[in-house]
């Protein structure tokens, strides 16, 4: 479980396949200064498993349908990565409540620069627009972001806007982004339960 607070900027070291799976080493000295085997890192947005450590890099073994459904695939050695580790019992809970299980990939649709502020339109698809409203909750890249401003249900291409603080942008990889790229999204958990116990409600 983690907060949506990202800790640090990580760099890829090496990402190759093993397998019918990837290996991930990711170079982030303070993600490492107290992770174990087997401990939890969310390396933009996906959670991943520690399976090897050195004293300032880790590597996670990633599997063909995490890679699919994300970016991760895109990254090469050198790419900045958010990091995050997993939250402790008894942690101040700065953003909110981020499970590390990400619902895919969605496209940078624009950028405009405001005074103090980047607000950063993003796309939605059909089967996740529903679970995404005004000042609620979402995961870009693993980063706790409040929605700012969201489509209308009637417009064809779903988005959602979140406006970026400098703080933001110096600390995490949105800092980085342009028009076109593609980020991870994590919708909002209690969303997800609250539409599941609907459905049930009305079979």
């Amino acid at each position: 479980m983690f907060t949506g607070i990202i800790e640090e900027l990580g760099e890829v070291v090496s990402f190759e396949r093993s397998g019918d799976a990837w290996r991930l080493t990711v170079r982030g000295p303070l993600a490492v200064s107290d992770a174990s085997h087997g401990d939890s890192i969310a390396v933009d947005g996906l959670c991943l498993t520690v399976v090897d450590q050195t004293a300032d890099a880790f590597t996670a073994d990633v599997m063909q349908i995490s890679v699919d459904m994300s970016t991760l695939g895109d990254r090469t050695p050198g790419d900045r990565v958010n990091l995050e580790r997993a939250a402790a019992v008894g942690d101040r809970l700065g953003g909110h409540i981020v499970q590390g299980h990400i619902d895919g990939t969605a496209e940078v649709l624009s950028i405009v620069e405001g005074d103090g502020q980047r607000t950063v339109r993003i796309s939605l698809d059909a089967a996740h627009a529903h679970l995404v409203v005004r000042k609620g909750s979402i995961a870009v890249d693993g980063i706790s972001l409040t929605t700012s401003a969201v489509s209308d249900p009637s417009e064809a291409q779903q988005w959602f806007e979140v406006s970026l603080i400098p703080e933001t942008l110096a600390s995490t990889t949105l800092g980085f982004r342009a028009v076109g790229d593609r980020v991870n999204l994590e919708t909002d958990i209690v969303a997800r339960h609250v539409e599941r116990m609907l459905q049930r409600e009305a079979s």
